[in-house]
This record gives C-alpha cells, structure tokens and sequence, in this order.
C-alpha cells in the first residue's frame, strides 16, 4: 500500500488529539497538516494546544512543530498539500456541513467525524465491518457535487457501536424489535474528571440528540443504496435510553432484541466468534482481527477491563440470556473515542484506500 499525506482538521480538540496519537505510526498515513479555529491558526500544535491535551499519551514528537493552519481560510492551501482529511470540527451543524462540502469541491475526500452528513442521502455512514457497500454512493456524491475525486464520508455515531455491531450478524433471524439502553462515558462529551467534576459520583439521564441518533442512524447503516441514494431499512424498530454515566472512556449497552425466527442461544454465541468483516478479510492495519468477542463471565464485559481490547477497536459482549418481554438480552461494550470516534474513521479511511478511492 502506498502512503497517503493526511491533515487533522480540528486537530486541537479531543478527537482531534485522539487521531494525532493513532495516526503517529501509521502505516499508511502520515500527518503533514494541522487545522482548527482562527484562534489557533500560525501556533505550533504544541502551543494552539497549551495545557489542554487531553490525551495519557504525549503529543507525537513530529507534530509538536507543525504549524496550525485556519480550517476555513486555508483550505486551498491544506488541500493541495494532502491526499484527503480528517475531519473533527467543533463547530455548528450548517456550517460543518459547508466545510465539508468546501474541502470535497476541493478535490480532497473527507473522512469525518462530525454528524453534520450524516443524513445527508448520498453521504455514506460507515462502519466497515457492517456496511462497506455503501461506498457505492460515492460515485452519485460526486456527480452533484461536480467533483472528480473530492467526496465526505461518515462514520456513525459513537453510542450506537457499543450494540450495532452485535445485532448485525444476527439480522439474518428477522430482528423485529430491539430495546437499547446507552451507559456514555465523559469523553464522548469532549470531557474528563478534571474538567468536568460534576460528572464524579454522578449520573445524567439526558445527552442532548442522543436518543434520536441511536435510534435512526442504525436503520440508515442497515439500508440500501438505491438510484444513488441510501435508503433507510424500515425494521427493526429501535427504542433507546442514553445516560451518561461516571465512566472515562467506554459505551456501554444493555440490549434487548426479538426475532421472527428466534436462534438458540448456542447459534448467536457461535455466529458472534465466526463473525468476520470486510476489514477483517482485507487485514485493515486498524481491524481487531477478532471484532466481537463474547465473555461467559457474568460479570463481563467491565469498561475498565474490556474497553481497549485490540487497540480499542474490538466490540465486547456478555450475559445472553433469554427475558420475559423480549427473546433476548445482553450487555456490550465498545471504546467510544477509538472504535467509537477517531479510531473507526481511521479503520473507516483504510478501506477506502484498500479500493483505491483516494489514488
């Protein structure tokens, strides 16, 4: 595989920091370009960041110096200096949305993690063990946009990973219904216990647009791409619940699902540890080369434990068992900010190198 220069846009903040310490040895991309707020823009990373990186790694040595560009005044400049980007902006949603769409006309894809495209009908929103043939839309995207080789690409949202991926291989049984109950770390909010001391001790039963999210963006994963444009499954019907929860890092879900033909808890425990995906197949440098993994313990899967299985891009699952109301219920586990964030757009970026989209 060929290496690819890449730049971070939003590279100050969490996400942003996440990518900076997950691409600093990568295999196939090389970070040659930092990008956040005019605030930020002609400081070094090391200085635009000061004494906020989050991360329990350090800054990586090769992006200390590299200076800051504007993520909007630049973009001439940072495209024509890579081959596509990174995108984790704090920004509001009509105006990533137009930053998006700027950097693709561009002529340089976007690899995002912002949830501005994500409905947007010709935008794919990528998990790439459960729908990489949604990379098909790609080439509709850029007949309405006018491009020859810019495009955006989504990945999920970060709760909805910690149950999807267990519910995918089992789709082919007819899930009808599925109750998700979301437990959210702090850093899905960009936080830590030392910014955000309220959170010790403490659990919030609301995070703002969660619900709506972890309720449709799952049917737009499972659907179809259709005359140019991905069309949402109708089934199952999704209900969820998302609290955040004392936790650093980790998304966990209690899960709870029906079937028109219900499998035996042997058939599901088997089809989870066979289960492989495209990255799997192709040895994505990102790919958990176990994707789920199902723990007998009752008392697994733990955040603490489980979170950072494979680099943290693994899904854990445990305590299937039949229940009353639905046929049945388990609890799964995934990191939020690696699988969940920058880690699933770096894996979700492989595949579209795997197929030669950014050459």
């Amino acid at each position: 595989m060929k290496n690819y220069n890449v730049a971070i846009i939003g590279a100050t903040g969490m996400v942003g920091q996440r990518f900076a310490t997950l691409l600093e040895n990568h295999p196939w991309f090389t970070v040659t370009a930092l990008a956040a707020s005019a605030r930020s823009a002609g400081k070094t990373y090391e200085e635009a960041v000061g004494n906020r990186w989050l991360m329990s790694t350090p800054m990586p040595e090769k992006m200390k110096n590299i200076v800051v560009q504007d993520a909007t005044a630049d973009i001439e400049n940072i495209t024509s200096s890579v081959d596509f980007v990174f995108c984790a902006v704090d920004m509001k949603k009509d105006e990533i949305k137009a930053l998006e769409e700027a950097y693709a006309k561009h002529e340089c894809p976007v690899m995002s993690n912002n949830s501005a495209n994500r409905f947007t009908d010709d935008v794919p929103m990528i998990v790439p063990e459960i729908n990489p043939e949604h990379i098909e839309v790609i080439a509709a995207q850029k007949k309405r946009l006018g491009t020859k080789r810019g495009f955006i690409s989504v990945k999920s949202n970060c709760s909805i990973q910690s149950y999807v991926p267990a519910l995918e291989p089992l789709r082919k049984f007819g899930i009808t219904k599925v109750l998700a109950c979301t437990y959210q770390a702090i850093s899905g909010a960009g936080k830590t216990f030392e910014t955000w001391p309220e959170m010790v001790d403490n659990l919030i039963p609301f995070i703002s647009g969660e619900e709506e999210k972890s309720e449709k963006e799952p049917l737009k994963v499972w659907g179809t791409v259709e005359d140019g444009k991905i069309v949402s499954a109708k089934a199952p019907l999704i209900t969820t619940q998302c609290l955040r929860v004392p936790v650093s890092d980790g998304h966990f879900a209690a899960v709870f699902a029906s079937f028109e033909n219900k499998p035996s808890k042997e058939e599901i425990i088997e089809i989870w540890r066979n289960y492989q995906g495209e990255p799997q197949k192709l040895g994505l440098p990102s790919a958990p080369k176990q994707f789920l993994n199902y723990f007998e313990e009752e008392n697994y899967p733990q955040a603490k434990l489980h979170r950072n299985l494979e680099g943290g891009m693994a899904v854990s699952i445990g305590r299937l068992r039949e229940d009353s109301q639905f046929d049945y219920k388990f609890v799964s586990l995934s990191h939020n900010t690696l699988r969940g964030a920058a880690g699933g757009a770096i894996e979700m970026a492989e595949l579209y190198a795997a197929k030669g989209y950014f050459d």
